[in-house]
Protein backbone atom coordinates (compact mmCIF):
# COMPACT_ATOMS: atom_id res chain seq x y z
CA UNK A 1 0.00 0.00 0.00
CA UNK A 2 2.79 2.40 0.94
CA UNK A 3 4.58 1.52 -2.32
CA UNK A 4 1.49 2.41 -4.38
CA UNK A 5 1.10 5.71 -2.56
CA UNK A 6 4.79 6.52 -3.11
CA UNK A 7 4.57 5.58 -6.80
CA UNK A 8 1.48 7.74 -7.26
CA UNK A 9 3.25 10.65 -5.60
CA UNK A 10 6.33 10.25 -7.83
CA UNK A 11 4.21 10.11 -10.99
CA UNK A 12 2.16 13.12 -9.90
CA UNK A 13 5.31 15.06 -9.07
CA UNK A 14 6.92 14.15 -12.40
CA UNK A 15 3.93 15.19 -14.49
CA UNK A 16 3.54 18.37 -12.44
CA UNK A 17 7.20 19.25 -13.03
CA UNK A 18 6.81 18.71 -16.78
CA UNK A 19 3.71 20.90 -16.91
CA UNK A 20 5.41 23.62 -14.88
CA UNK A 21 8.45 23.51 -17.18
CA UNK A 22 6.22 23.86 -20.22
CA UNK A 23 4.17 26.67 -18.73
CA UNK A 24 7.15 28.64 -17.46
CA UNK A 25 8.99 28.78 -20.78
CA UNK A 26 7.88 31.94 -22.61
CA UNK A 27 9.08 30.73 -26.00
CA UNK A 28 7.41 27.32 -26.29
CA UNK A 29 5.13 27.15 -29.32
CA UNK A 30 5.10 27.64 -33.07
CA UNK A 31 6.34 30.90 -34.55
CA UNK A 32 6.00 32.44 -38.01
CA UNK A 33 9.28 34.18 -38.83
CA UNK A 34 10.46 36.84 -41.25
CA UNK A 35 14.22 37.10 -41.77
CA UNK A 36 15.53 40.33 -43.26
CA UNK A 37 18.36 39.30 -45.61
CA UNK A 38 19.90 41.58 -48.24
CA UNK A 39 16.75 43.69 -48.45
CA UNK A 40 14.40 40.71 -48.75
CA UNK A 41 11.90 39.37 -46.24
CA UNK A 42 12.45 35.61 -46.15
CA UNK A 43 9.54 33.61 -44.70
CA UNK A 44 10.68 31.03 -42.16
CA UNK A 45 9.22 29.06 -39.25
CA UNK A 46 10.26 27.89 -35.80
CA UNK A 47 8.77 25.38 -33.37
CA UNK A 48 10.00 25.16 -29.76
CA UNK A 49 8.91 22.45 -27.35
CA UNK A 50 10.03 20.92 -24.06
CA UNK A 51 11.77 17.55 -23.98
CA UNK A 52 11.64 15.92 -20.55
CA UNK A 53 11.70 18.30 -17.58
CA UNK A 54 13.28 21.38 -19.10
CA UNK A 55 15.36 20.75 -22.23
CA UNK A 56 14.18 22.92 -25.10
CA UNK A 57 14.25 21.35 -28.56
CA UNK A 58 12.43 22.06 -31.80
CA UNK A 59 12.56 22.37 -35.55
CA UNK A 60 13.23 25.17 -38.01
CA UNK A 61 12.21 25.86 -41.61
CA UNK A 62 14.30 28.29 -43.63
CA UNK A 63 13.36 30.01 -46.91
CA UNK A 64 14.15 26.78 -48.76
CA UNK A 65 14.73 23.13 -47.89
CA UNK A 66 12.86 20.98 -45.41
CA UNK A 67 12.17 21.20 -41.66
CA UNK A 68 15.41 20.81 -39.70
CA UNK A 69 15.62 19.38 -36.17
CA UNK A 70 17.01 21.50 -33.32
CA UNK A 71 18.63 19.25 -30.74
CA UNK A 72 19.06 21.83 -27.97
CA UNK A 73 18.00 25.44 -27.45
CA UNK A 74 20.19 26.98 -24.75
CA UNK A 75 19.39 29.89 -22.45
CA UNK A 76 21.83 32.35 -20.87
CA UNK A 77 21.15 35.78 -19.36
CA UNK A 78 17.60 35.82 -20.72
CA UNK A 79 18.67 35.06 -24.28
CA UNK A 80 18.22 31.84 -26.20
CA UNK A 81 20.48 30.31 -28.83
CA UNK A 82 20.82 27.28 -31.05
CA UNK A 83 22.81 26.12 -34.06
CA UNK A 84 21.87 23.79 -36.92
CA UNK A 85 23.96 22.23 -39.69
CA UNK A 86 23.60 23.59 -43.20
CA UNK A 87 21.28 21.72 -45.54
CA UNK A 88 21.51 23.11 -49.09
CA UNK A 89 23.38 26.26 -48.11
CA UNK A 90 26.98 26.97 -48.97
CA UNK A 91 29.66 27.22 -47.66
CA UNK A 92 29.66 24.28 -45.27
CA UNK A 93 29.17 25.79 -41.81
CA UNK A 94 26.43 25.89 -39.18
CA UNK A 95 23.68 28.49 -39.05
CA UNK A 96 23.64 30.16 -35.63
CA UNK A 97 20.65 31.80 -33.96
CA UNK A 98 20.28 34.05 -30.92
CA UNK A 99 16.99 35.55 -29.76
CA UNK A 100 14.77 36.64 -26.91
CA UNK A 101 11.10 37.20 -26.32
CA UNK A 102 10.08 40.85 -26.29
CA UNK A 103 6.38 41.39 -25.63
CA UNK A 104 4.46 38.98 -27.85
CA UNK A 105 7.29 38.56 -30.36
CA UNK A 106 10.57 36.75 -30.71
CA UNK A 107 13.37 39.00 -31.91
CA UNK A 108 16.79 37.77 -32.85
CA UNK A 109 19.60 37.35 -35.31
CA UNK A 110 20.85 34.60 -37.60
CA UNK A 111 24.47 34.13 -38.57
CA UNK A 112 24.15 32.57 -42.02
CA UNK A 113 26.61 30.10 -43.54
CA UNK A 114 28.37 33.04 -45.22
CA UNK A 115 29.23 34.41 -41.77
CA UNK A 116 26.96 37.45 -42.11
CA UNK A 117 24.37 38.33 -39.48
CA UNK A 118 20.72 38.99 -40.35
CA UNK A 119 17.86 40.08 -38.07
CA UNK A 120 14.53 38.35 -37.75
CA UNK A 121 11.16 38.69 -35.99
CA UNK A 122 8.74 35.93 -35.05
CA UNK A 123 5.05 36.08 -34.16
CA UNK A 124 2.99 33.26 -32.68
CA UNK A 125 1.55 31.05 -35.41
CA UNK A 126 -2.26 31.03 -35.42
CA UNK A 127 -4.28 27.97 -34.49
CA UNK A 128 -6.61 27.44 -37.43
CA UNK A 129 -8.95 24.90 -35.89
CA UNK A 130 -12.27 25.05 -37.77
CA UNK A 131 -15.36 25.54 -35.63
CA UNK A 132 -17.52 23.53 -38.01
CA UNK A 133 -17.38 21.60 -41.25
CA UNK A 134 -17.17 23.93 -44.25
CA UNK A 135 -19.97 24.36 -46.73
CA UNK A 136 -18.47 23.95 -50.18
CA UNK A 137 -19.17 26.26 -53.08
CA UNK A 138 -19.22 25.37 -56.75
CA UNK A 139 -16.10 23.93 -58.39
CA UNK A 140 -14.43 26.11 -61.00
CA UNK A 141 -11.37 25.95 -63.18
CA UNK A 142 -8.28 28.01 -62.33
CA UNK A 143 -6.83 27.50 -65.82
CA UNK A 144 -8.77 28.35 -68.96
CA UNK A 145 -6.61 26.11 -71.16
CA UNK A 146 -5.66 28.93 -73.51
CA UNK A 147 -3.52 31.51 -71.69
CA UNK A 148 -2.17 32.58 -68.29
CA UNK A 149 -5.16 34.69 -67.30
CA UNK A 150 -5.51 34.49 -63.51
CA UNK A 151 -1.85 33.56 -63.00
CA UNK A 152 1.39 35.47 -62.55
CA UNK A 153 5.03 34.42 -62.53
CA UNK A 154 7.20 35.11 -59.49
CA UNK A 155 10.12 36.04 -61.79
CA UNK A 156 10.67 36.13 -65.56
CA UNK A 157 8.01 33.87 -67.03
CA UNK A 158 8.78 30.66 -68.93
CA UNK A 159 5.30 29.06 -68.61
CA UNK A 160 3.15 28.52 -71.72
CA UNK A 161 -0.48 27.56 -72.23
CA UNK A 162 -1.47 25.44 -75.20
CA UNK A 163 -4.21 22.91 -75.97
CA UNK A 164 -5.43 22.78 -72.37
CA UNK A 165 -1.98 22.24 -70.89
CA UNK A 166 0.01 24.63 -68.69
CA UNK A 167 3.67 23.80 -69.27
CA UNK A 168 7.12 24.86 -68.13
CA UNK A 169 9.63 23.34 -70.53
CA UNK A 170 12.66 24.35 -68.48
CA UNK A 171 13.54 25.40 -64.95
CA UNK A 172 12.56 28.97 -64.19
CA UNK A 173 9.84 30.86 -62.35
CA UNK A 174 7.06 29.56 -60.12
CA UNK A 175 3.50 30.36 -61.14
CA UNK A 176 0.94 31.83 -58.71
CA UNK A 177 -2.80 32.46 -58.91
CA UNK A 178 -3.83 36.10 -58.61
CA UNK A 179 -6.75 34.96 -56.45
CA UNK A 180 -6.28 33.89 -52.82
CA UNK A 181 -8.12 31.22 -50.85
CA UNK A 182 -8.77 30.03 -47.30
CA UNK A 183 -10.23 26.51 -47.19
CA UNK A 184 -10.69 24.56 -50.42
CA UNK A 185 -10.71 21.33 -52.35
CA UNK A 186 -8.24 21.22 -55.24
CA UNK A 187 -8.04 18.84 -58.18
CA UNK A 188 -4.88 19.08 -60.26
CA UNK A 189 -3.32 16.83 -62.89
CA UNK A 190 0.37 16.85 -63.75
CA UNK A 191 3.07 15.13 -65.79
CA UNK A 192 6.82 15.22 -65.18
CA UNK A 193 9.83 13.78 -67.03
CA UNK A 194 12.33 11.30 -65.60
CA UNK A 195 13.76 12.78 -62.38
CA UNK A 196 11.19 15.56 -62.60
CA UNK A 197 10.51 17.70 -59.55
CA UNK A 198 7.79 20.24 -58.86
CA UNK A 199 5.24 21.00 -56.16
CA UNK A 200 1.77 22.38 -55.50
CA UNK A 201 1.81 25.04 -52.78
CA UNK A 202 -1.43 25.38 -50.79
CA UNK A 203 -2.14 29.02 -49.88
CA UNK A 204 1.35 29.56 -51.26
CA UNK A 205 2.82 28.17 -48.01
CA UNK A 206 2.51 24.38 -47.81
CA UNK A 207 4.10 22.28 -50.55
CA UNK A 208 2.64 18.98 -51.69
CA UNK A 209 5.61 17.35 -53.38
CA UNK A 210 5.41 16.40 -57.06
CA UNK A 211 8.40 14.24 -58.00
CA UNK A 212 9.51 11.16 -59.91
CA UNK A 213 9.62 8.67 -57.02
CA UNK A 214 7.80 5.59 -58.32
CA UNK A 215 8.93 2.50 -56.38
CA UNK A 216 10.55 4.47 -53.53
CA UNK A 217 9.61 4.20 -49.88
CA UNK A 218 7.23 7.02 -48.90
CA UNK A 219 8.84 10.11 -47.42
CA UNK A 220 7.80 13.62 -46.46
CA UNK A 221 10.19 14.98 -49.12
CA UNK A 222 8.99 12.66 -51.90
CA UNK A 223 5.86 12.28 -54.02
CA UNK A 224 2.68 13.31 -52.19
CA UNK A 225 4.42 14.38 -48.98
CA UNK A 226 3.84 17.70 -47.25
CA UNK A 227 7.44 18.72 -47.73
CA UNK A 228 9.54 17.94 -44.68
CA UNK A 229 6.51 17.47 -42.41
CA UNK A 230 4.02 14.71 -43.33
CA UNK A 231 4.91 11.33 -44.85
CA UNK A 232 2.27 9.61 -47.01
CA UNK A 233 1.10 6.17 -45.91
CA UNK A 234 2.14 4.69 -49.27
CA UNK A 235 3.97 5.59 -52.47
CA UNK A 236 1.31 6.23 -55.09
CA UNK A 237 3.46 7.72 -57.86
CA UNK A 238 3.15 6.43 -61.40
CA UNK A 239 5.87 6.35 -64.03
CA UNK A 240 7.43 9.53 -65.34
CA UNK A 241 5.71 10.69 -68.53
CA UNK A 242 2.23 9.62 -67.34
CA UNK A 243 -0.53 12.02 -66.33
CA UNK A 244 -1.25 11.81 -62.60
CA UNK A 245 -3.65 13.56 -60.23
CA UNK A 246 -3.94 14.99 -56.75
CA UNK A 247 -7.22 15.68 -54.98
CA UNK A 248 -6.34 17.83 -51.98
CA UNK A 249 -8.58 19.14 -49.21
CA UNK A 250 -7.28 21.89 -46.93
CA UNK A 251 -9.38 23.04 -43.96
CA UNK A 252 -7.57 25.22 -41.46
CA UNK A 253 -4.29 23.39 -40.90
CA UNK A 254 -5.68 19.95 -41.73
CA UNK A 255 -4.91 18.37 -45.08
CA UNK A 256 -6.06 15.29 -46.96
CA UNK A 257 -4.22 14.17 -50.10
CA UNK A 258 -5.60 11.63 -52.55
CA UNK A 259 -2.99 10.69 -55.16
CA UNK A 260 -4.05 8.78 -58.25
CA UNK A 261 -7.17 7.62 -56.44
CA UNK A 262 -5.43 6.53 -53.23
CA UNK A 263 -5.77 8.40 -49.93
CA UNK A 264 -2.15 8.83 -48.87
CA UNK A 265 -2.64 11.54 -46.21
CA UNK A 266 -5.88 11.75 -44.22
CA UNK A 267 -6.87 14.81 -42.18
CA UNK A 268 -3.35 15.48 -40.87
CA UNK A 269 -2.23 18.75 -39.27
CA UNK A 270 0.40 20.71 -41.21
CA UNK A 271 2.72 22.10 -38.49
CA UNK A 272 3.85 25.20 -40.38
CA UNK A 273 5.06 26.66 -43.65
CA UNK A 274 7.38 24.63 -45.86
CA UNK A 275 10.55 25.79 -47.58
CA UNK A 276 9.88 27.98 -50.62
CA UNK A 277 6.73 29.54 -49.14
CA UNK A 278 5.67 32.92 -50.48
CA UNK A 279 5.22 34.28 -46.95
CA UNK A 280 4.80 33.16 -43.35
CA UNK A 281 1.40 34.76 -42.69
CA UNK A 282 -0.38 31.50 -41.91
CA UNK A 283 -3.60 33.13 -40.75
CA UNK A 284 -4.21 34.87 -44.09
CA UNK A 285 -5.73 33.57 -47.32
CA UNK A 286 -3.17 32.60 -49.94
CA UNK A 287 -2.85 31.58 -53.59
CA UNK A 288 -2.17 28.29 -55.32
CA UNK A 289 1.45 28.15 -56.49
CA UNK A 290 2.95 25.72 -59.00
CA UNK A 291 6.67 25.15 -58.66
CA UNK A 292 8.62 25.67 -61.86
CA UNK A 293 12.13 26.33 -60.59
CA UNK A 294 13.36 22.70 -60.50
CA UNK A 295 12.61 20.86 -63.75
CA UNK A 296 10.22 20.76 -66.72
CA UNK A 297 6.63 20.15 -65.63
CA UNK A 298 3.12 20.18 -67.13
CA UNK A 299 -0.25 20.76 -65.44
CA UNK A 300 -3.86 20.55 -66.60
CA UNK A 301 -7.44 20.37 -65.23
CA UNK A 302 -6.75 22.62 -62.24
CA UNK A 303 -10.11 22.87 -60.48
CA UNK A 304 -10.79 24.48 -57.11
CA UNK A 305 -13.85 24.18 -54.88
CA UNK A 306 -13.59 26.94 -52.27
CA UNK A 307 -15.40 26.89 -48.96
CA UNK A 308 -18.23 29.39 -48.68
CA UNK A 309 -17.75 32.22 -46.17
Amino acid sequence: MQYKILLSFVLFFSFTQINIAQEESPIVGKWDLEITKDGEQLPSWLEIRVSGYKTLVGQFVYAFGSARPISHIKMKDGKYSFAIPNQWEKPDRDMEFEFQRIGNQLKGSMIYTDGKSYNWIGVAAPKLAPSKEPIWGAPRSLFNGENLEGWQATRENQWMAKDGILESKNSGSNLVTTEKFTDFKLHVEFKYPTDGNSGVYLRGRHEVQVADNQGDEPSSIKFGGIYGFITPNEMAARSAGEWQAFDITLVGQRVTVVANGKTIIHNQIIPGITGGALDSKEGMPGPIMLQGDHSPIAYRNIVITPAME
